[in-house]
Parts: C-alpha cells; sequence; structure tokens
C-alpha cells in the first residue's frame, strides 16, 4: 500500500491528500508529450465560461479506451488501489478529464463541491473522490487548484449557476471560508492530489504564460452506482495495471 494509516487520518480530516512524485518524470514526460499532441482532445472539450468571461475548458470522457495513456493511469495500483484505501470501499472508473487551462486566456472554476455536481446525476451518498495528477506545473500564477481544508465535514452544499459554470452557494462557502484554511495546491509534474466529492475547491484565470494541464481521475463505490443512468460510468469492475506496466506504457508514448 502507497500510504499509512496517517495519510488515511490525514485526507479523512483534511479532505485531501497530497501525493508527491507519485508519477516520475519519465513517465510524465510521455503523458506531457502525448496529450499536447492528442488532437482527440478537441473533439471532448467542454467550454465553460467564468463569471467574468473567461473560458474554462475540459475534455471528458466515460469510457475506459484500452489503448488509452489516460485509462493506464486510472487503471494505475497507485491512483486506483490507493482511492481504494482512503475509500475503504470497492472503487470503479466513474470518469476522467483533462482540465486544459491555457495561458492568459484559461478561465476560473468557481467555488464548488464535486458532489454537488454528481448527486444530481443519481450518486445517493458523497463516498466518491478524484485524484488530479499535475501533467503540467501548477503554481498560484497559472491557476493551480485552491481547496478549503476539511471543509467536506460540511457535506453538501447546494449548487446553482454562476457564468456558465455550476457553482456552490456562496453565502455558505464565505461562512466555510471563515472556518477552514484556504490551501493552494501548488504541484510538479506527477504530483497526484486526491480529494473527497465534498470538498469546497476552484481555481484562479490562467494569468501566466505557462498553461496548466491537469489529468482527474474521477471514483465512484461500488455501493454508490448511481439510480439515474446515462450521465457517467454505471459500476464495472476495475481492472488495475502493474506499476511497471503503467511505466512501460506512459514512457513509450510518441
Amino acid at each position: 500500500m502507497l500510504i499509512c494509516d496517517q495519510s488515511l487520518r490525514q485526507f479523512q480530516d483534511d479532505g485531501y491528500l497530497m501525493v508527491r512524485g507519485l508519477f516520475d518524470a519519465d513517465e510524465m514526460t510521455g503523458l506531457l508529450r502525448y496529450s499536447k499532441g492528442d488532437s482527440g482532445l478537441d473533439a471532448d472539450t467542454i467550454t465553460r465560461m467564468d463569471s467574468t468571461g473567461g473560458q474554462s475548458r475540459l475534455a471528458l470522457r466515460n469510457e475506459l479506451d484500452p489503448g488509452s495513456p489516460y485509462a493506464a493511469v486510472v487503471r494505475s495500483r497507485r491512483m486506483a488501489d490507493t482511492m481504494q484505501y482512503l475509500l475503504d470501499a470497492e472503487v470503479y472508473h466513474y470518469h476522467h478529464k483533462m482540465m486544459l487551462k491555457e495561458p492568459r486566456v484559461g478561465g476560473a472554476w468557481e467555488w464548488h463541491q464535486d458532489y454537488g455536481y454528481w448527486y444530481m446525476f443519481g450518486c445517493l451518498y458523497p463516498d466518491m473522490a478524484s485524484a488530479l495528477l499535475a501533467v503540467d506545473r501548477a503554481t498560484r500564477a497559472n491557476g493551480c487548484l485552491q481547496v478549503l481544508r476539511g471543509s467536506h465535514k460540511i457535506g453538501r452544499v447546494d449548487h446553482g449557476m454562476s457564468g456558465e459554470q455550476v457553482g456552490a452557494d456562496m453565502t455558505r462557502v464565505e461562512q466555510a471560508m471563515k472556518h477552514h484554511e484556504l490551501v493552494y495546491c501548488e504541484m510538479e509534474p506527477g504530483d497526484v492530489l486526491f480529494f473527497h466529492a465534498n470538498l469546497l475547491h476552484r481555481s484562479d484565470k490562467n494569468e501566466s504564460e505557462d498553461p496548466r494541464w491537469s489529468l482527474i481521475c474521477c471514483y465512484n463505490t461500488r455501493h454508490n452506482d448511481p439510480f439515474i443512468l446515462g450521465k457517467h460510468a454505471s459500476y464495472e469492475p476495475l481492472e488495475r495495471l502493474e506499476d511497471e506496466a503503467v511505466r512501460q506504457r506512459l514512457t513509450t508514448l510518441g
């Protein structure tokens, strides 16, 4: 197991766990080269305007293409086994997405909880989480993820429209900010942030000359299979890939 009981307690207390260097430099060089040249991302890209008019872009996929390096990351024991340990239940792939925050134009993401969306998609319990893999370096300047430490304990907050995005009720968020520390999650390529579906998070517009791409792998628990079908994947057993197989797949790309 990649993490210990102390890390589990940290995840339970804070709502997130940062694991540095979970993927090595060679793996990330291969994934970065592949993703930057992946013309298929454009076909899958969704654009959402933030409240200031900035363009927030993501490419979302519900299926795990056997030949895809993104699917290899989702299936890696480093990701899936860690997530299963943190959630203390069998997990499966709910969906994955590449977040595309381009220099100067990459828009902000408003305060939200992932369960704020997933509740509406038929997931009865918040027994879900995401694992964000930094593909590019993430800094405050290029719009790294921000979280409110421990805010997952608040429970689900109502969500409504903010620009073209669905955001959390700001009256609740403003109160939460009085009680929960704001943390900027600056990351190097290969770092992974595991975070609970009820953790309040956001990101600023990319004001820098550097892109900020990240691959977010979203997992649900088997007992939480959605009762509304069609938005994201329903339960299927998640076949794991051993570390060496994942490394070989990522380092031979391009």
